[in-house]
């Protein structure tokens, strides 16, 4: 009973993943170019997430320093923080704190115009991650935005030259499961376009 319960989780990631890669192709390439032309242009790429999708952008960015598949040269990225001392000293205001503002406070104190923002939400819902995009707005970065459905609050929050990636499921696990997939698209298609194709190792 239990190695089916198992075998099954292969074979809805393994459907799920067949059925999104035609809708999501277009997206991602979009996502590729703006990463490529925020990394080629001297920017440099946040990334941040809401909940266990913090760990994903943390391994986003150490891909993104320290190479995916192929040695090249760094590329400039950075993880935000979502723990430790920063969130203990941000101050109380009226009696309810401001917790939330974490993530945008780093992205106004770290991005630039011309600096991309990569954000993971599976909702797209979470207030912490809502305020980053705002953030990255007011300093005139580009958003590339992966999330699950139809996008939630975030996809209302999008401007043109951002990019919504949204995995046609309801199931968090399901979707971050298509999200380090997705992400490992734009660290191939980053490498592909500025060391050349050639062809996937098996």
């Amino acid at each position: 009973m239990l190695e089916q319960r198992i075998q099954q989780h292969f074979i809805d990631s393994a459907d799920l993943k067949y059925q999104a890669a035609q809708a999501l192709s277009l997206p991602i390439a979009s996502a590729v170019q703006a990463m490529l032309a925020c990394v080629t242009s001297g920017g440099k790429v946040l990334a941040c997430g809401a909940g266990p999708s913090v760990t994903d952008a943390q391994r986003f960015a150490a891909l993104c320093v320290t190479g995916f598949e192929r040695d090249r040269p760094e590329l400039a990225a950075l993880a935000l923080t979502a723990q430790g001392g920063l969130l203990g000293s941000l101050p109380v205001s009226g009696g309810g704190g401001n917790a939330q503002h974490y993530l945008a406070r780093q992205v106004r104190a770290l991005g630039q115009a011309g600096d991309l923002l990569v954000v993971l939400s599976v909702t797209g819902n979470d207030p912490c991650v809502l305020e980053a995009v705002e953030a990255a707005h007011e300093r005139d970065m580009m958003v590339v935005v992966l999330s699950g459905r139809t996008g939630g609050t975030l996809a209302g929050r999008m401007r043109e030259t951002d990019v919504l990636v949204c995995v046609p499921h309801d199931r968090a696990a399901r979707v971050r499961e298509v999200h380090a997939l997705v992400l490992h698209c734009l660290c191939d298609g980053v490498d592909a376009q500025l060391l050349g194709e050639q062809e996937m190792p098996l």
